[in-house]
């Protein structure tokens, strides 16, 4: 997978507007946006459902595997993953340290929504693609 660059990661790590577009069944259509909170660890971006697995933009971006986000002014083609979940920890500590003080922190640290977290990488442009 590809790895995000060091100016985007850090812009969208220092923001608070990333907004989910996984693909729909057809992996043509994009779903519709949902704003999510996000975390970087080493360079590397994640999200969580509110609602668990049963979150539909959770189940379609595991589904499809792709689509596009929306983060730090720039939009994004990326790919999806679920998190090994060994990282638990360590993307629970995130979330209190850029969330500190949310009412909504604690739900987001739950087992729910650490049941439904998902890696997201950037797919490089056509024209980066070797040939």
């Amino acid at each position: 997978m590809t790895t995000w660059s060091p100016d985007d990661i850090a812009k969208i790590a220092e923001t608070d507007d990333l907004h989910i577009s996984p693909f729909r069944p057809d992996c043509a259509t994009y779903g519709t946006p949902t704003w999510i909170w996000s975390v970087v660890i080493d360079g590397r971006l994640f999200v969580r459902a509110w609602n668990g697995v049963r979150s539909r933009w959770y189940r379609a971006a595991i589904a499809q595997r792709a689509g596009r986000i929306a983060a730090a002014g720039g939009t994004f083609e990326v790919e999806f993953s679920k998190a090994e979940p060994a990282l638990n920890d360590r993307i629970d500590a995130a979330y209190r340290d850029k969330y500190v003080g949310s009412q909504y922190l604690p739900p987001m640290i739950a087992a729910r929504p650490q049941a439904a977290t998902v890696e997201i990488f950037p797919v490089p442009p056509i024209d980066d693609h070797p040939r």
